[in-house]
């Protein structure tokens, strides 16, 4: 078992969530908001009327539990694709492209059941835009803190609360990291000279940004589903019966177009965000594998 992907998944998904964090509340706040219309505005009312402190609400919870997610992303991807390889046989070659697809893909589904309740903490920490500086007279935030909110969840909800909007977020995350991962393995083959394991680190930088901006492509219509299940009845009435009732209604009210409209933004959070990603588990994975004799850290799926 490759636990040394473990670890260096989790320490990897940390760096990407302070990397990216400002821009996911900006980008969860246009998807669940009307008074946000774009991602400048949405910036602006937020730093003016919450300071920078707007942008990080909700972080502590999320870079543990995404730290946890990561690391078991990493993690069963990397033994998913030993068990492929073992189940062919010795001297089948390296693993193929619908291995990579499909580990990545069952990388995405066992993390739902580590990611979601922190998720869920994380997007309605991020669109509590209710200010505590505010006077007497005010809207207080109904969240004090990660903790809090877990609670309270628990408390109005029940612990099945914790895992509203897991169905889209599976939905999300499956093709999406399948899609994630098959892409930086190819676009790393692309660009590895003959006679090396990996491309120089210029190379792992390009390949994961990329990587990240077409995971999020794909992944993005059930994004936005997700978020509004999760916000839905956290403060006004519940307006969703469901998956599908989401769906329909949402197509209903704003048209198809809003499933894309945070797409620049997860793009724009996925580039950098995935290049720390991708340099810190390789980096990470290469010295937690180190031999004497070693010189290149392995790539991710063709060795």
């Amino acid at each position: 078992m490759h636990i040394a992907d473990f670890v260096s998944g989790s320490f990897a998904g940390a760096c990407g969530v302070a990397v990216g964090y400002p821009l996911d509340t900006v980008k969860v706040r246009i998807q669940t908001q009307k008074q946000f219309t774009g991602i400048w505005q949405c910036a602006v009312a937020t730093f003016s009327k919450e300071g920078v402190h707007g942008f990080f609400k909700g972080m502590s919870l999320p870079i543990t539990t995404i730290s946890m997610t990561s690391s078991v992303v990493f993690g069963t991807y990397r033994n998913c694709l030993q068990c492929l390889s073992q189940a062919r046989g010795a001297g089948c070659g390296p693993n193929s492209k619908l291995d990579v697809f499909l580990s990545g893909m069952a990388g995405g589904i066992a993390q739902i059941s580590v990611m979601s309740p922190g998720d869920i903490v994380k997007v309605r920490l991020q669109c509590q835009t209710e200010s505590k500086r505010g006077g007497t007279n005010v809207l207080k935030p109904k969240y004090h803190g990660p903790i809090h909110c877990l609670l309270s969840i628990i408390k109005e909800e029940g612990f099945l609360g914790l895992y509203r909007g897991a169905l889209p977020l599976m939905l999300r995350d499956g093709p999406s990291y399948a899609t994630y991962f098959l892409t930086y393995t190819t676009i790393c083959e692309w660009l590895t000279d003959s006679g090396k394991k990996r491309p120089d680190w210029s190379g792992v930088m390009l390949a994961g940004g990329i990587a990240g901006m077409a995971g999020w492509t794909l992944g993005t219509p059930m994004d936005v589903i997700k978020a509004r299940l999760q916000m839905d009845g956290a403060r006004e009435t519940k307006r969703y019966k469901g998956f599908f009732h989401c769906i329909t209604e949402t197509v209903r009210v704003e048209g198809a177009g809003v499933f894309f409209r945070s797409l620049g933004i997860n793009c724009l959070r996925a580039f950098p965000v995935n290049m720390v990603v991708f340099v810190t588990y390789e980096v990470l994975t290469g010295f937690l594998r180190a031999r004497p004799d070693s010189v290149d850290p392995p790539r991710l799926g063709f060795e």
